[in-house]
């Protein structure tokens, strides 16, 4: 068992909820958000937007993940009992489809999630293990979050998205979805020992391509044997229906919860002003408190990986 200092450990209660598993609402998208816009959207419509699904959902979950761009204002107004994750990467990635580079924006860093309050810090990462010479730069980077998480003492949460390497090859193919449950695995394996805090993964079968519920659970249970952190499901946009199946298999198989939007909030985006309304205050929250409920009954406590250190006289001088 890992030891956390003061700051990671709150840091992980804060977005965590009471049973130490984390139900975790994500609304950091912002070019995909607005692709699903209107094309002449304002800044402030989609700003409204955000926050009104930020304090629908913030109610009934243990942390929002928000973004820069769009996130400051539905952070300051979500509810006073959910913890703040913020995205520091910048939206999206350099270079080709097979060869995808980080990109941070030079305004906008961990120090400034500290000073705003942030609970904790997200980093998504492309990343293929067999990528050579772009794995090794891509786990540089993870590093350097890492050393400045540790200066701050906020906890890391890494999203590590799986990509085909061969333009030839899409990553939502038949031929591709055979390799991702190890691609996946692989990448557990090796991020988790970099020194960020929480894993949070994809699904490690393409569900399009293969519905042996059998093959889900193995898939996942590779993942918790491999990982050497707790890590959380993400729901890559996939139908609710699918995702709280995929969730509660996740959580059987060791998963500590899930950190998941579009799955539960996706049609809110386009609807009218009342509709949207009705629908956060029924079939979100619904979808919501259902993903709990699965989580609560399955997950495993991400306490099970690590301890708080031990409150000794003078514990502050070495801090």
């Amino acid at each position: 068992m890992q030891t956390l200092t003061p700051g990671k450990w709150l840091g992980l209660k804060k977005t965590s909820a009471e049973n130490n598993i984390f139900t975790i609402v994500a609304f950091d998208q912002r070019g995909t958000y607005r692709r699903m816009l209107a094309e002449n959207t304002s800044y402030d419509t989609a700003v409204e937007i955000k926050s009104e699904v930020v304090a629908a959902l913030s109610r009934n979950a243990s942390a929002l993940l928000l973004d820069s761009e769009y996130g400051l204002t539905p952070a300051l107004n979500m509810a006073r009992t959910s913890g703040l994750l913020m995205a520091v990467e910048k939206s999206g990635y350099s270079g080709d489809a097979t060869y995808r580079r980080m990109e941070f924006d030079p305004d906008w860093d961990v120090a400034k999630i500290k000073r705003m309050g942030g609970s904790a810090v997200k980093l998504l990462a492309y990343y293929h293990p067999d990528s050579g010479a772009l794995a090794e730069e891509i786990e540089g980077f993870i590093t350097t979050v890492v050393e400045d998480c540790r200066r701050y003492d906020l906890p890391l949460f890494l999203e590590p998205l799986a990509y085909s390497l061969d333009a030839a090859v899409s990553s939502t193919s038949a031929e591709f979805a055979v390799t991702k449950p190890a691609v996946v695995e692989e990448t557990a394996a090796r991020l988790s020992k970099t020194g960020v805090d929480v894993l949070k993964l994809e699904f490690p079968i393409d569900v399009a391509h293969n519905s042996d519920r059998a093959a889900w659970r193995a898939a996942c249970e590779a993942i918790s044997e491999v990982s050497d952190i707790p890590w959380v499901l993400l729901s890559a946009g996939v139908a609710y229906e699918t995702f709280v199946e995929q969730v509660k298999i996740a959580c059987q198989a060791g998963a500590s919860g899930f950190l998941a939007g579009r799955a539960i909030w996706k049609e809110a985006v386009t609807l009218p002003p009342e509709e949207r309304a009705t629908f956060l205050a029924t079939t979100a929250t619904e979808r919501l408190t259902q993903l709990n409920e699965v989580a609560a009954a399955n997950a495993r406590p991400w306490t099970d990986f690590y301890a708080s250190i031990e409150a000794v006289t003078g514990w502050y001088k070495t801090y």
